[in-house]
């Protein structure tokens, strides 16, 4: 992953926006911690870290968020790239809706190619915005963890990312760790995330993460997080049943008319596909109400 690292470190490097700091913080690997420093140890706005051991995604956001400083730490991972405007769209979100956390829009970066059964519906399996998550920019729950941002002293005031989901501690199939953190954002603040889809990322979707078996696992354990949100946090399920409605209301009758109005056999799988997902996450979430009652 070394090479997809230094092309997302560059482009948090070259962002448009004058006042950027990049903070890297390496999980336990001392080899890779050495290879970070020799490529960026003499940037004056780089902070390097490494972990003492393997700790997990979230408790390295959280050290990461210590380490930086400036007023708002905006995350991403190591197989995305920022838009070069990235930075700068997120702080408007600040300076024209006085937010305490702005998201922003991943988009696809099919590494070889991109599915043609896979629905645009699901494509939050793969880590890219998926067709019914907003109408333009507004307030919603949260935005994927590699494109959203807090004011730092909100976020370490909430005490970061609950590191008891998924990872090496707690549940490792329970996923939605920004999900957690908004959801006490709301009951702490009041407030949502606002949502700036020209604040963009592309997300590199690898090819492991376009084969059909990995795709119905996947979708069977974020069922079963769903589940397990609603229970950790009981107001966190609302876009959840929101999207729901729509796929049943509109999504679905939608495809079925462009389908007898042109039919093609890609319009057929991706109908079947709309389905089978859909039930792969309702098993997810039937196995989570055994595991999370």
């Amino acid at each position: 992953m070394y090479d997809h690292f230094r092309e997302a470190a560059q482009s948090v490097l070259n962002q448009s926006y004058d006042d950027v700091e990049l903070v890297v913080v390496v999980d336990g690997t001392r080899e890779v911690y050495d290879r970070v420093v020799e490529n960026y140890g003499n940037y004056e706005d780089v902070v390097v870290y490494c972990n003492e051991e393997n700790v997990g995604l979230l408790e390295s956001r959280n050290t990461g968020a210590e380490l930086a400083s400036g007023d708002i730490v905006a995350f991403i991972d190591d197989d995305a790239v920022a838009d070069e405007k990235w930075v700068a769209e997120l702080v408007r979100g600040y300076e024209e809706q006085d937010a305490l956390a702005v998201g922003g829009k991943m988009v696809g970066d099919w590494v070889a190619r991109k599915p043609t059964f896979l629905p645009e519906e699901f494509y939050w399996l793969v880590g890219v915005t998926h067709r019914g998550f907003a109408n333009g920019s507004g307030w919603v729950r949260n935005t994927f963890g590699s494109n959203i941002s807090f004011d730092q002293d909100v976020f370490l005031e909430l005490n970061g990312f609950d590191t008891e989901i998924g990872g090496r501690k707690g549940d490792a199939n329970l996923q939605g760790g920004e999900t957690e953190l908004c959801a006490r954002l709301a009951a702490e603040y009041g407030e949502t995330v606002w949502y700036n889809p020209d604040a963009m990322v592309a997300h590199k979707v690898f090819d492991y993460r376009t084969e059909l078996l990995w795709l119905l696992d996947r979708a069977f354990w974020q069922g079963y997080s769903k589940r397990a949100m609603e229970t950790l946090v009981p107001e966190s399920g609302g876009e959840e049943g929101e999207f729901l409605s729509d796929l049943v209301r509109d999504f679905v009758p939608g495809r079925m008319k462009r389908l007898a109005r042109a039919p093609s056999i890609t319009a057929v799988v991706q109908l079947v596909m709309l389905i089978v997902f859909t039930g792969c996450v309702g098993g997810g979430y039937l196995y989570g109400l055994v595991r999370y009652r």
